[in-house]
This record gives structure tokens, C-alpha cells and sequence, in this order.
């Protein structure tokens, strides 16, 4: 079973959505709303809205919305039931025992298996660190320099030399060879039956934002293949949704975040005392984990490889910074490898210097760029200029490129008019340098009568919620049977039956829905964007009695299609012909 609704409202009560949404996402007040990045979509203009009057919050860039158990779902990735026990906790609200249904049981406890036995893998993992099977781990951490609290604190371990040994273990406490596969610990085959994903390695328990347990990473002792060896993608662990370091870095208050490789870098940076380091998972850095990042700030230094391979990694994710909106800075490790190898031979204040000189990371890419060209000669220094053109039609922004120009046209002496013109004559010739097409918020354009009926039905219940006086003026023509799909027409009744009675409640309406969909959907029927700011009395009064004409002529003509031998369709149809009438010629006060 749920907990009880009125047990699910206490907690809701007690966690003001402004508090608890601030806590992951900057915020700034403007009017009765609060405004910020939105968390689940890459974007450069606040769209994110919070209502602390309704508790709910939407985008009208991407449309996620709902209340503050809706909110922690889609940050943290939680069930419903985790979401409740989350915010119950930090409200100082006791919750009882819950007692699953049987259907309930099998669809959580995969989950909840998968997590436990990573948790009991980890366990057995640092035990065996410091028994007799992991002293070349052991050795291995004491010799890149990690102290035995930063080893405790990451929950490093080992893997024995025994390609069976943590299967026998865990196949010992009760779990089965099928969960151990889906975990990503095991692999079952003909020739070699179940046999450990790892073994003879030392192992990096990967760790979500909450402290669980998700996957491992492995690194091999001795010449073995390969060096690194990571969790392949389960229920519970995605790679492009996670940074390592990330539950530890996300309470740090360095304004900024340090994208490193590496496990041992990260974990090197930590002790060092630069919390904010996280590093992607064995994969190039991606979209998700940038979305991840601007969760918490909107700086990112990073802190890749000074070989080849970590440049070309470097320009990868300046691009996809970028595109998140957030502001990347190189820091130069030279004539070091990688931040370990800097921390051990320059110590942290050199380190902190290199921070404080981090490069532009759009000089840094022309930096890179010029290697590329001979500039003693003018055809070569031509082309080089060309090529800082073709990039400064990157930037969407006038203000922001003609900065870029100027700073440019004087690092490389081109001269600001001749840099500028080249700009524009590039931007003519190719069509770039474009102002960038954001999402637009609101509700879609009218394409048909039904999206048009739709559009009008979302904007009712909005106004409704916001003046709930409105309804005993309007409710003689509008009932819930004029919302002509499900979801609407569902809605519609929790809303009218509360307009009755007390003040319309959105943002508990939407915890009876069970499906996040679903949620999203409800959460958007109370945030459409109305009339535009300072239209007068006369002009929204037009716009809410244009609303009801919309709303009932479409549930009548729905009506009409359906009468043939439906008798109760007829009924409705004749109702709703004499109260569109009858409407139409009816002024509706909005005082």
C-alpha cells in the first residue's frame, strides 16, 4: 500500500518548494514567482519557474513541472515512495513502516536488490583491501600517496586475484546468479560458467549523489588488460547521467566545479583539498553530465591530460559546455601529466595559482588552433584569421561576439574594424552568427480545432486556480464534462469539486497521479501562461469570456459528432447549446 494521502500532504506542508528546490537551483525572485536555470534541459535564459503560492514549479522551456515530490523524482532520479521518505526526514516527519502491495513488491525490489548488492560488493571489496589477498592494492594506494582517511572516505578496495571469489562471497549471502549479471558483477558463459567482472584489481565503488552504491570501477595490478575496467550500464547505474566524485563535490562551496579523467584524480584533488573535482565515467565527458553540473554552478575548470589525448578531449567538452550554458576554463598542468602528478611535485598553493590563471576556453581553443597554421606566412596567418572569424560567429550574442572580436583582434594584432568586417563578411557568405532560437514558453500555437479547444481548457483551469472567485460566476456553463480528454476532464473535477468548497490545492492534486507523466501534464494545466502583463480590465475580460466560448463550442460540436443513438450525448448536445447561448450573451465581471 501508499501512505495515506493526508500523511504524504503533512509532509508535502512542511517542505516549502522554494526552500527545497533552492537548494539544487539558483533562484531569483521576480513578482509572485521565483526564476532560474531549469535543471532538466540545457538553456542560457531562466524559463525554470516556482511558485511558493501554488508549491509547484514549471518550464516553459521544456515543460517539466510538479510539486516538490515531482521535483526530487526528476533531480535525484527517486521512486514516489523514496521522494516521500527524503523530504519526510528533512521535515522531522515520522513515517510508518511501509507494507508494499505484492504488485508494488516486484516492481521496487529490483531496484532496491541491485543497489543492496552493490552495497554488500563494496563491503567485501574494502575488507578484502586489507586482508592478505589485497596488499599489493594496499601498496599500490599508499604508493600514489593517499592517506587512510581519503582511502575510507572513497570506499576503495580490491578485487582478488580469483576470478570467482566475489561470486562465491555473495552467492553465500543469498544472491542469485541472474541478479549478480544484472548488477554487472558477474558474467555467466558456457565455457566458464559464473565467473567476477573483476578480479586483481584495485576497485573505485561508484557512488550517486545520495551515497548508494551504483557501480564499480577497477583498476588492474600488474601489465593487464585493460587498465581501467568499468561497470558496464544496469538499472541502477547510467555512465552519461553520473560523475564520480559528484555526491562529495556537490556540498562544496568553491563557486566552481574541476572536470578531471581520472578516478585517482579526483580522488588525489579531494585530499588535496579541492572538494569541488568530479571526473566522467570511463567515457567521454556528455550532455547529461553537463546538465549534472549546472545543477550546482555555472564555472567549470577543466582539469583533462596535458597530452594529445586530454587536448582533444579538452575541445570535446568545451563544445558541450557550451551548448549547457556554462562558462569552461582550462587549467594548464604543463609540464605535468595530470592534476595527481601536479599536486605531488607542486603542492596545492601552485595548484591554487593554476586555478586562479585558468585559460579562457576560447583561447584556449584558438591556441590549439594556431599550431595548425605557418604564421610566418601571410597566406598561413591569412587563413589563421579566417579561421578566428569562422569561430567568433560561434557567439549569438552581439554584445557577447563583439567582445570576443575585440579581445581577439588584440591578442593576435589584427586590428578590430579588419577582424570585425571579416566577421560579418564570414557570417553573410555561410548565414552564421544568428541569434540563437530559444525554446518558446506558453502552450502551442493553434494548428487545429482540438488543439485550439485544448489550449483553451489549460488556460481555464490556470485562471481558475489563480482566481478561484471566478468559478461560482462561470460554473452554471462550465462543468467538468466540458474537458474533453481524459486527463483534462479528470483534473477538472478535483479542481471544480475543491472551488467548492476551499481554496483550489494544485500542487496536492498533482501527488494523485501516480505516473511522472502524468504529474508533468497536471502541472502544466496550472502554469499557461495567461494575458500579457498590464492588459487592461476590458481586454481580459474579453480574453477569459473568448476562453469559456472556446471551451464549451468544443465540448458541444464533441457532443454533436457523438449523438447518433446516444441518448445521454443528445441530452448533453441540447444542454450545451442552450448554455452557449446563453453565455455568449453574458458579460463576466473579473472583479
Amino acid at each position: 500500500m501508499y501512505y495515506p494521502e493526508e500523511l504524504i500532504e503533512e509532509v508535502r506542508l512542511k517542505n516549502d518548494i522554494v526552500d527545497v528546490i533552492s537548494g539544487h537551483v539558483r533562484l531569483q525572485r521576480k513578482g509572485g514567482s521565483y526564476f532560474g536555470l531549469c535543471p532538466f534541459h540545457s538553456e542560457k535564459s531562466p524559463s525554470f519557474s516556482v511558485s511558493r503560492s501554488k508549491q509547484m514549479y514549471y518550464c516553459f522551456g521544456c515543460g517539466a513541472g510538479g510539486n516538490v515530490f515531482t521535483f526530487l523524482m526528476e533531480y535525484e532520479h527517486f521512486t514516489f515512495q523514496e521522494a516521500v521518505k527524503a523530504l519526510a526526514e528533512r521535515a522531522g516527519v515520522s513515517l510508518p513502516e511501509l507494507e508494499y502491495s505484492e504488485e508494488m513488491k516486484q516492481k521496487e525490489s529490483r531496484r532496491t536488490k541491485l543497489l543492496e548488492v552493490n552495497k554488500e560488493a563494496a563491503k567485501y571489496f574494502y575488507y578484502l583491501l586489507r586482508k592478505q589477498e589485497g596488499r599489493a592494492g594496499l601498496q599500490y594506494l599508499r604508493g600514489r600517496g593517499l592517506e587512510e582517511g581519503t582511502i575510507h572516505k572513497f570506499g576503495l578496495g580490491f578485487a582478488s586475484k580469483f576470478s570467482d571469489d566475489l561470486t562465491r562471497y555473495l552467492k553465500g549471502k543469498g544472491y542469485q546468479d541472474e541478479l549478480l549479471k544484472e548488477a554487472g558483477l558477474c558474467s555467466i558463459d558456457e565455457k566458464y560458467g559464473t565467473h567476477d567482472k573483476f578480479w586483481n584489481r584495485v576497485m573505485f565503488p561508484i557512488q550517486d549523489m545520495n551515497h548508494r552504491v551504483i557501480g564499480f570501477g577497477g583498476r588492474v595490478m600488474g601489465e593487464g588488460k585493460p587498465k581501467y575496467l568499468n561497470s558496464p550500464e544496469t538499472p541502477v547505474f547510467d555512465k552519461s547521467r553520473n560523475l564520480y566524485g559528484l555526491n562529495f563535490a556537490r556540498s562544496s562551496r568553491a563557486g566552481n566545479m574541476i572536470l578531471c579523467e581520472g578516478y585517482m584524480d579526483v580522488i588525489a584533488m579531494h585530499q588535496a583539498g579541492f572538494g569541488q573535482a568530479v571526473a566522467s565515467l570511463g567515457t567521454a565527458f556528455t550532455e547529461g553530465q553537463a546538465g549534472l553540473i549546472r545543477r550546482y554552478t555555472e564555472n567549470v575548470l577543466l582539469s583533462y591530460d596535458s597530452d594529445g589525448a586530454g587536448v582533444r578531449a579538452a575541445l570535446r567538452a568545451i563544445g558541450i559546455l557550451k551548448e549547457s550554458g556554462l562558462t569552461g576554463k582550462i587549467i594548464h598542468l604543463e609540464p605535468y601529466k595530470d592534476p595527481d602528478e601536479f599536486l605531488k611535485n607542486r603542492g596545492t598553493e601552485q595548484f591554487q595559482k593554476r586555478i586562479e590563471e585558468a585559460e579562457n576556453s576560447f583561447f584556449f581553443e584558438l591556441r590549439i588552433l594556431e599550431r595548425d597554421y605557418d604564421l610566418s606566412d601571410p597566406e598561413g596567418k591569412t587563413r589563421f584569421h579566417q579561421a578566428i572569424a569562422r569561430k567568433l560567429c560561434g557567439f549569438s550574442e552581439e554584445v557577447e561576439r563583439e567582445n570576443y572580436i575585440e579581445a581577439a583582434a588584440d591578442r593576435y594584432h589584427i586590428g578590430f574594424e579588419n577582424l570585425r568586417r571579416l566577421v560579418g563578411s564570414y557570417a553573410a557568405k555561410t548565414g552564421l552568427a544568428k541569434e540563437t532560437i530559444r525554446p518558446k514558453s506558453g502552450v502551442k500555437p493553434k494548428n487545429t480545432p482540438e488543439d485550439g479547444a485544448k489550449k483553451a481548457q489549460r488556460l481555464l483551469i490556470t485562471w481558475l486556480s489563480e482566481e478561484p472567485g471566478l468559478y461560482r460566476k462561470i460554473k452554471k456553463y462550465i462543468s467538468p464534462g466540458d474537458f474533453t480528454t481524459d486527463l483534462y476532464r479528470q483534473v477538472a473535477e478535483k479542481l471544480f469539486a475543491e472551488l467548492e468548497g476551499e481554496a483550489p490545492n494544485p500542487a496536492a492534486l498533482v501527488s494523485q497521479f501516480t505516473e511522472e507523466e502524468q504529474q508533468r501534464e497536471v502541472a502544466a494545466l496550472f502554469h499557461t501562461r495567461l494575458v500579457l502583463p498590464g492588459q487592461e480590465k476590458k481586454e481580459r475580460e474579453k480574453a477569459f469570456h473568448d476562453i469559456l466560448i472556446s471551451v464549451k463550442t468544443y465540448s458541444y460540436e464533441c457532443d454533436c459528432e457523438r449523438m447518433g443513438n446516444d441518448m445521454d450525448a443528445l441530452k448533453r448536445a441540447i444542454a450545451g447549446k442552450k448554455a452557449l447561448e446563453e453565455l455568449k450573451n453574458t458579460h463576466i465581471s473579473l472583479d
